[in-house]
């Protein structure tokens, strides 16, 4: 048998793959987008009006936690997986196959516990296809460009969200609609992208012996063995943490500390969102394609932090509308910087080169999924405590930590 080779060895990156990436990308986020955004909490509030804020706070907390279990499993049998249509595609279809059907049946769900089953098996399903997709970043991407390969999957991500709450809000009266219409957009991405990017097969390649001991030992990093990978987790986990905690808040922040009505309040956090993006897509433009031109991703990586505990200062300082645009332009600036250079950053700094990508990414990215949970916890916590001023205390000295978190690193420059 012969030995897995990875792709990027062998194989110049061709023009399509990138796009194809682009457009899975667009699609999966098309459906948080809007699923989470609108679809979800309307479904919720038709269920179980009184009690509507616990009911959704309990749905995507179940859904989260399937969502950090999907992608280092998926990631780890996509990584063994020898078949003629290579490692990744079995389960890019698998999962948007499972999800996308899913999708289909869920505006039939009549109750809470019925959405937190259904909904958590489509996450589960999605993520898998997420993690097999951003595999080809490693597998196939040399790392030259990977900036600029990180660029255009985020922010193809960011206006499929975009993109997903305006069809969530067009449709919100047609839930059926909307469910089978975003789960139809996801199964025909995937589809393309396999019929255009095929893999080699991976039938002859050798791997080891199934054992489940050492299969269950493959989701623990050392840090001692592998510092880089460590220190790149644990400042993602910072970063998420501190953007969470007060993106997740901006209408609350809006109302209670800045004291607008609540439907200014509400048309306010709708243009702050808007600007959010644009700034996102624009600092993920420029910052990709530059740190792969210069050859470093740490400085631009630091910058997001830096400028994220910026961000956060402003509203200490100028508690006003301005100030709330201001601290949105400087959140999706941001946001786009570490979207960007940090996904190209832990590409380069994976256990073993690379060899089992799927798997360690879907363990780094564990630190998204936590710090999307643990970040509104805190909030809340801070906020009962301290109020608006200890959040964006808290927001300043998480976004600090992430920066400090990233100097050890010495793999990458």
């Amino acid at each position: 048998m012969s030995r897995l080779v990875p792709q990027r060895a062998r194989s110049v990156v061709r023009s399509r793959l990138l796009p194809s990436l682009g457009v899975v990308s667009a699609s999966l986020f098309l459906v948080y987008g809007g699923v989470l955004s609108v679809l979800l909490p309307a479904q919720v509030e038709q269920i179980d009006p009184d009690r509507k804020v616990e009911g959704l706070a309990l749905v995507t907390s179940v859904a989260f936690v399937c969502t950090m279990l999907a992608q280092p499993l998926v990631g780890a049998l996509s990584d063994r997986t020898r078949s003629r249509l290579g490692r990744r595609a079995p389960w890019m279809i698998a999962g948007a196959v499972a999800g996308g059907g899913l999708l289909l049946g869920l505006a039939g769900v009549g109750s809470i516990l019925g959405l937190c089953v259904a909904w958590a098996m489509i996450q589960f399903a999605l993520n898998g296809t997420d993690v097999a997709t951003s595999a080809f970043l490693v597998d196939a991407i040399p790392r030259e460009r990977r900036g600029r390969a990180a660029t255009v999957i985020a922010g193809a991500g960011v206006a499929g969200a975009a993109g997903g709450a305006v069809i969530g809000g067009a449709l919100a009266s047609e839930r059926s609609v909307a469910y089978a219409l975003l789960g139809i957009v996801v199964i025909a991405a995937v589809a393309g992208f396999v019929a255009l990017n095929r893999e080699p097969s991976t039938l002859g390649a050798a791997r080891d012996a199934f054992s489940w001991r050492a299969f269950l030992r493959a989701f623990w990093i050392d840090p001692r063995r592998h510092p880089d990978f460590a220190w790149a987790f644990a400042s993602r986990l910072a970063f998420m943490v501190s953007y969470q905690a007060v993106y997740g808040y901006l209408l609350y922040t809006a109302k209670d500390y800045i004291g607008l009505p609540s439907g200014e309040a509400t048309r306010l956090v709708g243009l702050l969102t808007v600007v959010g993006i644009v700034s996102v897509l624009v600092a993920a433009a420029v910052v990709g394609p530059l740190s792969d031109r210069v050859g470093r991703r740490r400085p631009f990586v630091l910058a997001a932090c830096l400028g994220l505990a910026g961000a956060m200062a402003i509203p200490l300082v100028s508690p006003t509308v301005p100030g709330m645009f201001a601290l949105s332009v400087l959140l999706g600036l941001a946001s786009g910087l570490y979207l960007s250079s940090g996904v190209a950053l832990i590409s380069e700094v994976l256990p073993g080169d690379g060899a089992a990508a799927a798997k360690d990414l879907g363990i780094y990215n564990v630190a998204t999924n936590a710090g999307q949970v643990l970040g509104p916890l805190a909030a809340a916590v801070v906020i009962g405590a301290l109020g608006y001023p200890g959040l964006f205390g808290l927001a300043i000295a998480g976004a600090l930590l992430a920066a400090v978190l990233l100097l050890p690193i010495r793999g990458v420059r």
